[in-house]
């Protein structure tokens, strides 16, 4: 298991800072928005209220009317939509939530402004603001913790390189940005584990620069553009750099998988030792196109070793 440095998990967000995020419209802003927080990851989608029945109504999530709420709701005649919504509105929720850029009547923005009620909208399809949604409240909520070392891109696959002091992350991390692929972070990563995996970022105050022993701080993003960087990535394998051991039988196979936990999540672990002569970037750059070869089914040692034990069968 890797050494964690804990940082907690995240209880609330203030609704200004998911609305700025996420890009929404602001149709009308209640006089407590700068301060009004979400509690939750959850959303409602106030369907059975719009119909009167208003018992556990989850009013303290945000509450998005979608295309089937907003149909049935303009489906009512005008008394009826203003009692159905004045129901909900009486309730002090974070927000109403409009998808695929709704008009909006007259009465429902009386009532916003008479109970103070913040009114949202954007144009995205409801599914598709949902989906965004939750995915956005999952991370800022999800459980968090940081360590040492260095992630990357490569091909596709979010490596995460670890390993004691001076045994070479940072200089094989520039090389292999050298060498095409994405740093995302160097030194510190920071890690927020939801729906059953993982994601690693930089700090923001130095993401994008790596520090290499007898050279110093070095940018990046500038040296290289922005392509050769990334802001956060999901971490798909673990690779251990350590000093060579003589004494040590390293695995020549690969049939065995091995495994390291953080916060809570199983991603898969390498260990490579480092000596002189070794190109480390080139084997990094093989085991990250290994793992996505085996996170779709085909595992090479398996294959291999399966029809050596067929040959072996025939050949009796």
């Amino acid at each position: 298991t890797i050494k964690e440095d804990k940082m907690g998990k995240q209880t609330s967000v203030k609704l200004k800072d998911v609305v700025e995020i996420l890009g929404l419209e602001i149709v009308h802003k209640s006089t407590d928005y700068d301060e009004v927080i979400l509690q939750s990851p959850d959303i409602n989608r106030p369907g059975l209220q719009l119909t009167g029945y208003l018992e556990e109504f989850p009013y303290k999530r945000l509450q998005i009317i979608g295309s089937v709420e907003y149909t049935y709701l303009t489906s009512l005649d005008n008394r009826m939509q203003y009692e159905r919504f004045r129901g909900i509105l009486s309730y002090k929720m974070p927000a109403i939530l409009f998808s695929y850029n709704a008009g909006l009547p007259k009465d429902i923005l009386d009532l916003a402004d008479y109970y103070d009620i913040t009114i949202l909208r954007s144009k995205l399809p409801t599914t598709k603001l949902t989906s965004i949604i939750s995915q956005e409240l999952e991370y800022i909520f999800a459980d968090r913790t940081q360590i040492h070392g260095e992630l990357l891109e490569v091909f596709g696959v979010g490596v995460l390189i670890r390993g004691e002091s001076s045994v070479g992350k940072s200089e094989t991390a520039l090389d292999l940005v050298n060498r095409g692929h994405r740093l995302v972070a160097d030194d510190v990563v920071e890690m927020a584990a939801y729906d059953n995996k993982l994601v690693g970022q930089a700090p923001e105050n130095i993401r994008h620069y790596t520090e290499i022993r007898g050279l110093g701080i070095v940018d990046v993003r500038r040296l290289y553009g922005t392509g050769s960087v990334k802001v956060s990535t999901d971490i798909d394998l673990v690779i251990e750099l350590e000093h060579w051991r003589e004494d040590y039988e390293y695995d020549r196979l690969g049939l065995d998988e091995h495994y390291t936990e953080i916060l809570n999540v199983q991603i898969p672990k390498i260990l490579i030792p480092v000596r002189a002569g070794r190109n480390l970037a080139m084997i990094i750059e093989v085991a990250a196109m290994n793992q996505r070869e085996k996170s779709m089914g085909y595992n090479a040692a398996k294959v291999m070793t399966d029809n050596l034990f067929k040959n072996s069968d025939n050949d009796n």
